[in-house]
């Protein structure tokens, strides 16, 4: 029984003694696993290289002709046809549009009638007046004047031979009343006569019938200016009316533009005013045309500030050629202003430049971890950043990570 109960307890130290082998074991492997230190991270690196570097302003713009014409309104009307479209190309004197000229017809149509009425009747005060009719009012009259004298005659007898007591009172008073008519009525012969004679002037009547062909010629021109020209050859770049729209005299109708050279209206941000300068080149892009671009210059600097959408920009005039009308007015497109060019310049990727609290700065790569490095930015394209100061050519800095790198941290460098 002694020597069973010795062989039990030695069993069972032998299983306590692996048993706490194993869990030291285990307890030393996590604690090694605890505090040994983390693998170095993979992180992205570009190295500092010198080549010329262009600094520009990337913002957008909207084109329109350098030289261009309105055709506005010459009256108020409605307008009754349109006879282009935005886009077309029409020569000058070409017809553009077409207003309601109803009103202006009837209008020539008076004047006109109104004119014949008033040649007639200066034709008749040049001769004195309608021949036919004076000869006929000159006849009348003469008929009731030998009538008129042979009744005063016989009148005058007649008081003779009353007062000779020879005729009675009764004849005398009818022979005076047939003079008072026949008096009247030679009267009414003259005034007829005389109404028969065109009155007034000959500069008068001069006058009246220049009247007359002023009204003529201003209704015919208001006829004519129902339908509207262009003024010039060149391309519809904007149609302000439709059919049926009544428009007032100097409304805009149609925009007519020269489209060899167009003018850029760029919305340049104001913090980056203060880099722009006139002569400045510019290179244009417009979705319209992937794989195009067109060379121009700053022609103008902005004089004020504007809210242009949620922004606070400055206006800045550009001109460029556009030889083969492929740009089109309206056009909204991309602006690249190129500021400055530094032909041998030490050049980082720009998304490699970080901030903090006391400006610019890189991590960069000493050995196999990151460090701090304050640099002093130059130009800058929209890819690129020159460093003016603070790395040397071959300089390795980290490009963004996921998350964040700090310096001193141990990392695996990868170039691309």
């Amino acid at each position: 029984m002694r020597a069973g109960a010795r062989g039990y307890d030695t069993g069972g130290l032998k299983k306590i003694s692996a048993a706490v082998l194993i869990l030291g074991g285990t307890a030393a492997l996590i604690a090694w696993l605890l505090t040994r230190p983390a693998p170095p991270r993979e992180v992205p690196f570009a190295r500092a290289v010198r080549r010329q570097i262009v600094s520009t302003i990337t913002t957008n713009g909207k084109l329109e002709p350098v030289e261009f014409t309105v055709v506005r309104g010459p009256r108020d009307g409605a307008v009754i046809r349109l006879l282009v479209e935005r886009g077309a190309r029409i020569a000058a004197g070409s017809a553009v549009a077409e207003l309601d000229s109803a009103e202006a017809r009837t209008e020539l149509e008076a004047a006109r009638a109104r004119l014949a009425q008033i040649l007639a009747e200066q034709a008749v005060f040049e001769q004195g007046g309608q021949r036919s009719a004076l000869t006929q009012a000159a006849n009348a009259i003469a008929r009731v004047q030998v009538d008129l004298d042979h009744a005063r005659r016989q009148a005058a007898s007649l008081e003779k031979l009353v007062a000779a007591r020879a005729e009675p009172a009764a004849s005398l008073d009818e022979a005076r009343q047939r003079v008072r008519a026949l008096e009247t009525d030679l009267e009414a012969a003259r005034q007829q006569r005389e109404a028969l004679i065109p009155t007034g002037s000959r500069e008068s009547w001069e006058a009246r019938r220049k009247e007359a062909e002023t009204a003529v010629e201003a209704a015919r021109r208001r006829v004519e200016t129902a339908t509207l020209l262009a003024p010039v050859s060149g391309y519809v770049y904007n149609v302000a009316v439709r059919p049926g729209s009544f428009i007032r005299a100097g409304d805009p109708v149609v925009e007519i533009g020269r489209i060899h050279e167009l003018r850029a209206t760029v919305y340049v941000d104001e913090p980056e005013l203060g880099r722009v300068a006139v002569g400045l080149p510019i290179r244009i892009t417009w979705d319209g045309a992937p794989g195009r671009e067109w060379r121009g210059t700053v022609e103008k600097r902005p004089t004020q500030i504007v809210p242009f959408q949620s922004r606070q920009v400055g206006e800045v005039m550009c001109r460029l050629p556009n030889e083969d009308g492929a740009l089109l007015p309206g056009a909204n497109v991309n602006v690249e202003i190129q500021t400055h060019v530094a032909a041998d310049a030490l050049v980082i990727p720009k998304a490699a430049v970080r901030r903090d609290s006391q400006g610019a700065g890189v991590l960069l790569l000493a050995g196999d971890r990151v460090e701090w490095r304050s640099v002093r930015l130059g130009a800058s394209s929209v890819t690129d950043a020159e460093i003016a100061g603070g790395l040397r050519e071959g300089d390795a800095v980290a490009l963004p990570t996921e998350g964040p790198l700090s310096p001193g941290e141990r990392v695996l460098p990868r170039f691309p």
